[in-house]
């Protein structure tokens, strides 16, 4: 039978949801997690995960909440890890501090936790209920659920398009004297916003060679500067452009890019990812495999029209964040993903104005 839970329930959990969010960007490969702890109807501690190696959020919590947490109720995101890692047990330390309750958003998902926590929990007596305010959990953590589920982070595909579905003029921005850019300034820093929440950021070698981007997140705060990742199948793009600059910038190619060209951009501190090619490019699902192994739980496509059609083919693009400028660029522009995409249908999460353009989210369905 399903646990009823009422309103107080729901804002304890909400602001478990809060504090968890308070870590994203800072403690990749582990998840976002956040803990309440209420006795009587009143906060008696709180805490999140805020650092990798750092407390969990229920020992910040525990602490926090001391004598105070026995008999208490406990509100945590996820399920609390049963297994010692670079951080005591969290269950363990909810048995030894007396909490009699534990709310749980969702459990996880990772081979080493998946149950244990909450088969420990009950073993000793804590009464465990799990799923209050579950969507939103999962929707927080997305890309950690996906990396342990399905051995990839999460995609999210951003394009700026006229109201004709157009990503570029014909003949480009320059030459049809439109600016650098489709969409307006406050369009521009969304989509550092969505950056700087992003764990990797990718493009193609064309979208490299046009641009000539850096890929940071500006003017926002983030908390850490993305992974720049570039995909040169035959590691052919000019050694003169930002992103091979500077350390922090991966270049995915394929296994049979020249090993000269390699050790090129490796003495310039430039990782280099040979991986299986896929369509004439770069696996898709390669890419993102090794980008969970680097810890990558979220990550932000921002490639053009021939990055954007092989993500697509590949099926693993899972929300796509579109600006829509109120122009029209005509039939001579560049569409996306033109007759080389394949059929993707979701759901509007969100639409937001931003300036004189339009913000829409879709995510995909099932």
């Amino acid at each position: 039978m399903a646990v009823q839970h009422d309103e107080n329930d729901r804002r304890f959990m909400r602001r478990a949801l809060r504090l968890a969010e308070r870590g994203r960007g800072r403690v990749n490969p582990n998840p976002m997690v956040g803990a309440v702890i209420v006795r009587g109807g009143r906060v008696v501690g709180e805490g999140w995960h805020c650092l990798i190696g750092k407390p969990h959020a229920e020992a910040m919590a525990l602490e926090q909440a001391g004598a105070r947490a026995r008999g208490a109720t406990a509100y945590v995101t996820l399920e609390p890890c049963a297994h010692v890692g670079r951080t005591p047990p969290c269950a363990e330390a909810m048995i030894r501090a007396g909490i009699r309750r534990c709310v749980v958003g969702v459990r996880d998902p990772h081979r080493i936790v998946n149950g244990r926590g909450l088969r420990q929990l009950r073993a000793a007596g804590v009464r465990v209920e799990v799923g209050l305010l579950a969507d939103q959990v999962r929707r927080q953590i997305a890309g950690y659920l996906l990396t342990h589920t399905d051995g990839r982070p999460r995609v999210t595909l951003k394009l700026a398009t006229s109201l004709d579905g157009r990503i570029a003029p014909a003949g480009g921005f320059q030459r049809a004297g439109a600016g650098r850019w489709l969409t307006g300034a406050r369009a521009r820093h969304a989509g550092h916003l969505l950056r700087a929440l992003a764990d990797a950021v990718v493009i193609g070698a064309g979208t490299a060679r046009a641009d000539n981007p850096r890929l940071t997140a500006r003017a926002v705060g983030a908390p850490r500067q993305p992974l720049r990742v570039v995909c040169d199948t035959r590691l052919s793009l000019p050694r003169r452009l930002r992103l091979l600059q500077h350390r922090g910038t991966v270049v995915a190619c394929g296994r049979s890019a020249s090993r000269q060209r390699r050790r090129e951009l490796e003495a310039r501190g430039i990782e280099v990812w040979p991986l299986p090619v896929s369509g004439g490019g770069v696996s898709p699902r390669a890419l993102l495999r090794r980008l969970a192994r680097a810890g990558c739980h979220d990550v932000l496509l921002e490639g053009g029209a021939t990055l954007a059609a092989s993500w697509l083919r590949a099926g693993v693009v899972d929300r796509i964040a579109l600006f829509t400028a109120p122009r029209v660029l005509g039939a001579g522009g560049l569409a996306w993903p033109g007759r080389h995409g394949r059929a993707w249908a979701g759901r509007v999460a969100g639409v937001t104005r931003v300036g004189e353009d339009v913000h829409t989210m879709v995510e995909r369905e099932g």
